[in-house]
């Protein structure tokens, strides 16, 4: 066999790999595509259920504004391609878990699997404790501690770029545990050592709410108190996926 021949044996299955994704890649686009088609006779909608945290909390002749001529076309056109790659988080990890499972072992797919689900279970929880929880509270704050001779009138587009971050942040926040247990399971860490680890981990957690949140100490904490609360829940799990080390020593001749 030439030296080119062995050459295109060796670079075939990365042709194949990239193949893969290109096609799986193209899938969850479709399907965003395809949801989104379905979604846009609700953009209208979908942008009155996200401003409403704010809503409640302006005054009656106070409204939001739009100070860009396509904002209102753009901002609900926004708001809806979001929802539509929203829906699709479950299809998009599918996606990854096909393009992966094949280089995993059997006993690191029956691993996997939970942690797939729970992954997507966590990012809505996340983003749903963001619209629940800490949108009131923070919009709530913002209205109420301004002068009485300001009104308070938002531009659409710039709440929407807002509560998208936050959505996004909170998200990725609550995969901490999944983070975790990876990190356990793979050997890479040990339970007893990030434990050893938690000041420092404590202290980024608020460096991430601060880079991650508006500049307020609210948004802040309710960002950070969660992520670390994760984190002590991936170490408590961790316990349970350490790897098991053979303790037996090899016998002298």
């Amino acid at each position: 066999m030439t030296k080119t021949e062995k050459e295109a044996l060796q670079e075939q299955p990365l042709v194949q790999h990239l193949i893969e994704l290109r096609s799986r890649l193209l899938r969850s686009f479709l399907a965003i595509f395809i949801v989104f088609l379905g979604l846009f006779s609700f953009a209208n909608n979908i942008y009155e259920f996200v401003a409403q945290p704010l809503q409640v909390f302006l005054p009656e002749d106070s409204h939001m504004i739009a100070t860009d001529v396509a904002s209102p076309f753009l901002t609900p056109f926004k708001l809806t391609l979001f929802a539509a790659v929203f829906i699709c988080i479950p299809f998009i990890f599918y996606q990854i878990w096909g393009f992966i499972a094949p280089a995993l072992y059997s006993k690191e797919k029956k691993l996997a699997l939970p942690l797939l689900a729970s992954s997507i279970i966590l990012f809505y929880s996340g983003m749903a404790f963001a619209y629940y929880i800490v949108f009131p509270l923070i919009f709530s704050f913002f209205t109420s501690v301004g002068p009485e001779t300001v009104a308070v009138m938002t531009d659409i587009s710039k709440y929407q770029a807002f509560v998208i971050k936050l959505f996004f942040a909170f998200g990725a926040a609550f995969e901490i545990p999944v983070a975790t247990l990876l990190l356990i399971s793979a050997g890479i860490v040990t339970p007893a050592q990030l434990a050893q680890k938690r000041p420092y981990v404590v202290v980024a957690c608020f460096v991430i709410g601060m880079l991650l949140t508006p500049p307020d100490i609210i948004s802040q904490a309710l960002l950070a108190l969660p992520m670390w609360f994760l984190f002590e829940i991936g170490i408590f799990f961790g316990r349970f996926f350490t790897p098991v080390k053979d303790d037996k020593q090899p016998e002298e001749l």
